[in-house]
């Protein structure tokens, strides 16, 4: 993990403000889901992305409201009565 170079305070809220030329070169819009992550001593900041309730895929499409991979909703229709 390479260091940004940019150092910002964390206010009375908890919040930061990430650079606008971080934010342009990782496609980040204003009120865009971002996922928290912590490893060890680092929080890790993710744009987020939806992956299947199941196995974890990426690849998922939106199924009544849960987010499921292509391969895990075959198994279900399979297994549909």
């Amino acid at each position: 993990m390479r260091p940004a170079g940019v150092v910002r305070k964390v206010d009375q809220l908890g919040r930061i403000v990430l650079p606008k030329s971080l934010r342009k070169r990782y496609k980040m819009n204003e009120g865009d889901p971002v996922e928290i992550f912590v490893s060890g001593d680092h929080i890790l900041l993710e744009r987020y992305r939806p992956r299947c309730v199941f196995c974890g895929a990426l690849d998922v499409v939106d199924y009544r409201d849960k987010y499921i991979c292509k391969g895990c909703l075959g198994e279900m229709t399979q297994f549909h009565v």
